[in-house]
């Protein structure tokens, strides 16, 4: 089984946590003390310490230490969160597809989140309240990743490719029915539509952290456990058979997996694109196509990518703020037409 060279693994990803752990940790600093509200990293570092009750490092305001907790903290939890969620499910679904371009939004789960959204929006705004459009993005989500797998079932397996295909016309589908809804709203539906579809962490609170962290962690945590098997599946489906690998039951899990996280992450985030395309692709860029390595240093590099995404958003335009998907969508664009044009000529899979 592909869980190969053992010593090598570990030292990449040894080399991989040096660098992307302290990199994470000092992009969350910075951005906890950027804003209307300065503050250095000292005094970040101070008002951290102090609420675990720790001697401070430098002086600093209660106004400061308010709009840290208060504000600035859960937005960036929640960026870290959606960040590593998107991240590692495009990691797994690379592997599980044998495909570097693969992205969660294939199959069908951000679209189905997206049409979730609209349909409540516009047909039952208020029915839970704070919580309509998250548990109909998460529902949405469940829906159409369900659909698809089961239409791309044949002689009592999943095919791989029927998933794309169909994951593609659901997409399709759901394109044409937010829009259906989008035509139906009034003003104040449309805006709310249109700004999610954009994505913004700008509704971050304390409760919407402790409602995706647990969801968050079972996707990392279940994906990366499957890591080996994912190494199997590489050599192909028959092969990772032969290695005893329950590829039927490892697809359905590594699916609901995909499904809990990027469901979860939409539902919170709206919609943010090319963080599963880009992150898995330059991990293994750096490191190498090993499950057991590419996994967590994705999780990584998905957190501090989006958490940098959300400080140029909540900047670049002050006193206004920048919708976090048209950052992501600045920078992932090029880079999905540059990896187009690497993969022109090569062999299909």
């Amino acid at each position: 089984m592909p869980g190969f060279h053992a010593p090598a693994v570990w030292a990449r990803r040894t080399r991989g946590l040096l660098v992307l752990g302290p990199l994470l940790l000092g992009c969350v600093i910075v951005s906890l003390g950027v804003g209307a509200v300065a503050m250095s990293p000292a005094q970040v570092v101070s008002i951290l310490l102090e609420s675990l009750g720790l001697p401070r490092l430098a002086e600093f305001t209660p106004q400061q230490a308010a709009v840290l907790h208060a504000i600035r903290l859960p937005r960036v939890c929640m960026g870290v969160l959606v960040g590593a969620a998107l991240a590692v499910a495009g990691a797994a679904l690379q592997g599980l597809l044998r495909n570097p371009l693969a992205d969660p939004g294939l199959l069908g789960v951000s679209g189905g989140a997206t049409v979730a959204v609209a349909a409540v929006t516009v047909l039952a705004p208020h029915v839970l309240g704070l919580y309509t459009q998250p548990v109909a993005a998460f529902l949405g989500s469940l829906v159409a990743i369900l659909v698809i797998s089961s239409l791309a079932r044949e002689g009592g397996r999943t095919n791989v490719a029927m998933m794309l295909l169909c994951g593609v016309a659901i997409n399709a589908l759901c394109v044409s029915l937010t829009g259906l809804f989008t035509y139906f709203s009034t003003d104040d539906q449309l805006r709310v539509l249109a700004f999610w579809q954009l994505g913004s962490l700008s509704a971050a609170t304390w409760t919407s952290v402790s409602v995706l962290a647990p969801l968050v962690l079972v996707c990392v945590v279940g994906m990366t456990w499957l890591a080996n098997p994912l190494n199997a599946l590489l050599l192909g489906e028959a092969n990772a058979r032969h290695l005893g690998i329950p590829v039927e039951r490892l697809k359905w899990t590594l699916i609901a997996l995909v499904a809990l996280g990027v469901g979860a992450a939409v539902a919170m985030s709206g919609m943010i694109g090319f963080i599963g395309l880009m992150v898995p692709h330059l991990v293994r860029l750096a490191l190498g196509s090993n499950h057991r390595a590419l996994l967590p240093l994705s999780t990584l590099l998905g957190a501090t990518l989006l958490v940098l995404a959300d400080l140029l958003a909540r900047t670049v335009v002050v006193p206004s703020e920048l919708p976090i998907g048209i950052v992501t969508a600045l920078a992932g664009a090029p880079f999905f037409l540059a990896l187009l044009m690497r993969q022109r000529g090569r062999p299909a899979p």
